[in-house]
């Protein structure tokens, strides 16, 4: 199954007899902003013109939990989950195509999340609503109820512990800004720097000037070249959110990936928890 969709694909699938649900997660990562400047509001957004039938998905309170020792974006409450997905319209048995504003990460988080709990065919619109070159709608859809239960998978999911794990024994990325990995800046969370085995792996090196991925083929060797050639992968980033996206390349390469959901938020939070920093992974 293919894990990113193009606009035109899209387009063609939505006036089919069997479209998929659309689900538009715009969200931005929340950190300071200068004086009198208003945090970004997704569902606002929505409201101003989204593809026409997609139906708003909130990150912060559908796709993650309360934000604690779990980390900033931990897993959400999956009874809830499921619900908010059936209250969108989720069915297992029809597709479903996600997008945010361009920079893909939260759309990513709910391919995830989707694929995790079970669905069998999800894809994120490559590039974001950026790329969408049809009409925009204001209009909110009739709803529909889906009957989308989630199921998690067995595997896909890392814990701390595992996670320091594979960093050992297989090839763990760092999804952040290689400044954020080498523990120079650290915005966010208590501490910089990044889990000793990890290799820096900016997600942001995924995706070309105009937002969409680079070519399969040059994933792969990208990844490859980072450790990615036959070992375990996993992944994490500050929440759990970008780390998805960096998921979502290696699938489009071929690789498949473990997530840490609880990321460096999780990590570092735990003084007891080592913490590497400079360039190389220790």
């Amino acid at each position: 199954m293919e894990a990113i969709i193009s606009a035109s694909e899209l387009a063609v699938d939505l006036a089919g007899e069997h479209p998929p649900v659309v689900l538009d997660v715009r969200w931005q990562l929340s950190v300071a902003k200068a004086a009198g400047e208003p945090p970004f509001d997704g569902r606002a957004a929505y409201a101003a013109g989204h593809v026409p039938g997609a139906v708003y998905v909130d990150l912060d309170r559908e796709l993650a939990g309360a934000a604690g020792a779990a980390g900033r974006h931990p897993l959400p409450d999956l009874a809830g989950f499921g619900a908010a997905m059936r209250r969108a319209g989720v069915s297992a048995g029809r597709p479903v195509v996600v997008y945010d504003g361009g920079q893909g990460w939260a759309a990513a988080r709910a391919w995830w999340l989707l694929r995790w709990t079970g669905h069998p065919d999800v894809r994120v619109l490559d590039g974001g609503l950026p790329q969408w070159r049809g009409e925009l709608s204001v209009d909110v859809p009739a709803r529909v109820e889906g009957d989308f239960v989630p199921v998690p998978g067995a595997a896909g999911l890392l814990d701390a512990d595992g996670a320091a794990a594979l960093a050992r024994s297989g090839v763990l990325f760092d999804a952040r800004a290689g400044e954020r990995y080498r523990g120079e800046v650290e915005p966010i969370d208590r501490v910089g720097g990044h889990i000793p085995g990890a290799v820096s792996a900016p997600t942001t090196d995924n995706v070309g000037p105009d937002g969409r991925f680079r070519p399969a083929g040059e994933l792969q060797d990208r990844f490859k070249a980072l450790g990615a050639d036959g070992a375990e992968v996993g992944v994490y980033c500050g929440s759990g959110v970008s780390g998805a996206h960096e998921v979502l390349a290696l699938a489009v390469a071929g690789i498949p990936a473990d997530l840490y959901v609880g990321s460096w938020s999780e990590w570092s939070s735990d003084p007891s928890r080592p913490v590497a920093v400079g360039p190389e992974p220790q």
